[in-house]
């Protein structure tokens, strides 16, 4: 049974430039398309000592890797992570958040047991994923995974974001297929799941991988 994403009151999350993004997860219809790309990805991760989400933005995840993990690592490229981390402390959550790029992360080898990404890979042109991938691989536990969710670009979804006031082809630079075929240069295959739409008859709209970095 896919876990509900939990969320905090609205008006809680600060720290990210696009505050108004997270508005996305509230509205109705849209909203539940929003969450639901979440929840798949966070039904993939196993559980342990550590995770890594790397674009965590205004933390939306957090409450619910909480549940999941001993400890919350974050790294994204513009939020200010010291007011995300004010946004959690409340709720007894103390993620150690950081600002920095995945094509050159600044964590040790064999460090996590999941990264994870979502909505995140096809930001990154072609030729970039792949030295992601080896970052990825590089902080990984042998034996531990990484997740993502990435769009699938298909006439439907283009239409859904155009309707939210945002081209994602001025975006989006890198498609499920590309992120697939770096990830599986890299690191060992366990699932690729997708996400149909409402009515599933428009088809499919997210991808979400699974990976391990072999024992």
């Amino acid at each position: 049974m896919t876990q509900r994403l939990r969320l905090l009151p609205y008006k809680e999350y600060r720290g990210v430039e696009k505050i108004y993004s997270v508005i996305f997860y509230y509205l109705p219809v849209f909203g539940a398309m929003y969450r639901r790309r979440v929840e798949l990805c966070l039904d993939q991760c196993k559980g342990g000592e550590n995770i890594l989400e790397i674009g965590f933005g205004s933390g939306l995840t957090f409450l619910n890797l909480n549940d999941m993990y001993k400890k919350i690592y974050g790294l994204d490229l513009t939020c200010d992570v010291n007011v995300v981390k004010e946004v959690f402390a409340p709720y007894g959550i103390a993620p150690d958040l950081r600002n920095g790029n995945v094509l050159d992360m600044p964590y040790a080898d064999n460090q996590f047991d999941t990264v994870l990404l979502i909505s995140i890979l096809e930001h990154l042109k072609p030729g970039e994923l792949q030295q992601a991938f080896n970052e990825i691989r590089r902080v990984l536990k042998p034996g531990g995974q990484v997740v993502y969710g990435v769009p699938v670009e298909r006439p439907f979804m283009v239409f859904m974001f155009r309707l939210l006031g945002y081209d994602i082809r001025l975006h989006h630079f890198s498609t499920e297929r590309d992120v697939e075929r770096a990830a599986e240069k890299t690191l060992q295959k366990e699932a690729t799941l997708v996400m149909k739409a409402t009515p599933a008859f428009f088809g499919s709209v997210y991808e979400i991988g699974r990976f391990v970095k072999p024992a």
